[in-house]
């Protein structure tokens, strides 16, 4: 028997939290005492909040600390905001809110709920035709729903539960096919409520699809094996549940550009900028990375699934064959309008929403929105993102902001003293700020 490698562990989930750190600091920490001190400098004080962060995920040795800061100003569909982004960036927040400054005195931002429907599947192999799955699926379909009727009562008083199931398959894998419920899930995300369902159907597919086929007469069900399931599943991929963010204005009101660029310059720089990343997918993937700095930070700090609205955002950016720009623009009859459509599957109910003590501030903030409503402040902050790092790219360059906004990151790598921030500050504010340069400062 081949022994275990080195530092290998069993039972590491069983160990108390100070064991599991303790381990950790004496097999890969360069000073195991130094590791567990910073490893508990971020407990929280409060013993009951920080139970119900260690219960957030498993092998908890830390609470990892991002910032959470405020883009205040933000007109969304004539309400105004001040959107909690949680993001570790420190160009993003003030980026965000310069986009909502400016918009604000513009409109602001309009948005529109293009739909709301998610998706989940359930996979199973069987050997009979296809032709036959689709004679009796409407049958089917009544059934698995009755199935699952305990599931879905207390959704469907909401308004909301499951609106369809249709039938696919897969000409690469035969005898293998696909029911697709769609779902809504109201104020919720929702992935727990359609996994039960789809694990509902599942056990109940077998006993259901024969009942249906024996009711239709069809001879050769006896030799026909009962259907095979494999998996059920949601999907991330939610093509209509989808809202747009617009902003709009005359070229004339955009304002002169920095760098001397006049508005009708500013807007057609703007507007190749996003043409260019419509067509290629280099620029696309650094163009969209910028609408998800906006989003992301939402997202987490109101308690969503970033991984998720990512997963799902970058597939819907492929969905002609080519990955392309989420957002778009156009310059028609003088009016400059720049907007996006991007599929957001959000709860604010459920989840960490409430039960993170941080999440439930943002959203308290935000005035403790509906599912809607947060889509469109998500929307509306990803697009305000976007602008502000476009119209930099197109005027200034990303570097003299990013880098200005990074200043105070370096100043710590560099362990500078606290007294020496308000000069390296004055120091660089009509410089371009490095790595290399505040280090030469320092040392100057």
């Amino acid at each position: 028997m081949e022994m275990a490698p080195k530092k290998w562990i069993n039972g590491f989930s069983r160990l108390s939290k100070a064991a599991q750190r303790e381990w950790v600091a004496e097999q890969y920490g360069a000073d195991s005492g130094q590791l567990i001190m910073r490893l508990a400098g971020f407990d929280h004080p409060d013993k009951r909040t920080q139970n119900g962060l260690d219960n957030f995920a498993e092998n908890t040795i830390a609470n990892f600390v991002m910032p959470l800061g405020i883009a205040p100003n933000f007109v969304i569909d004539g309400k105004t905001y001040a959107v909690p982004m949680a993001i570790e960036e420190s160009s993003v927040v003030a980026a965000a809110s310069a986009a909502a400054k400016y918009w604000g005195t513009r409109g602001g931002f309009k948005t529109t709920i293009l739909g709301t429907t998610k998706v989940g599947q359930l996979f199973f192999e069987w050997d009979g035709k296809e032709a036959l799955l689709r004679e009796v699926l409407p049958q089917l379909s009544l059934k698995l729903l009755e199935c699952s009727k305990p599931h879905t009562v207390n959704m469907d008083e909401r308004g909301g539960g499951v609106k369809g199931i249709t039938l696919h398959s897969f000409p690469e894998l035969p005898n293998t096919f696909e029911l697709r419920g769609t779902f809504d899930t109201r104020d919720s995300m929702g992935a727990n409520f359609i996994n039960t369902i789809l694990e509902c159907w599942g056990s109940s597919l077998p006993r259901v699809l024969k009942t249906c086929l024996e009711f239709n007469a069809k001879s050769a069900v006896e030799q026909l094996a009962p259907p095979r399931v494999l998996m059920g599943i949601l999907s991330n991929y939610t093509p209509e549940c989808v809202v747009r963010a617009e902003v709009c204005c005359h070229v004339n009101d955009m304002g002169q550009g920095a760098g001397g660029f006049t508005s009708w310059e500013l807007s057609e720089r703007f507007h190749q900028a996003v043409q260019l990343a419509r067509v290629s997918p280099y620029r696309a993937t650094t163009h969209n990375k910028g609408i998800f700095n906006g989003i992301d930070a939402v997202v987490i700090a109101t308690g969503n699934d970033f991984r998720a609205v990512e997963a799902c955002g970058h597939a819907y950016a492929s969905r002609d064959g080519q990955y392309r720009s989420l957002s778009q623009s156009s310059i028609v009859d003088g009016q400059f309008k720049f907007w996006l459509d991007i599929p957001l599957a959000l709860g604010t109910v459920g989840g960490l929403t409430k039960a993170h003590p941080l999440a439930a501030a943002s959203l308290e903030v935000l005035g403790n929105p509906g599912a809607e409503e947060l889509m469109r402040i998500v929307a509306a902050t990803g697009l305000a993102q976007n602008f502000a790092a476009v119209r930099s790219l197109v005027t200034t360059g990303i570097q003299a902001g990013h880098m200005r906004m990074h200043l105070q990151n370096i100043l710590t790598q560099l362990g500078a003293e606290d007294a020496k921030r308000p000069e390296a500050e004055a120091y660089f504010a009509d410089k371009t700020v490095s790595v290399a340069g505040v280090r030469a400062w320092l040392e100057g």
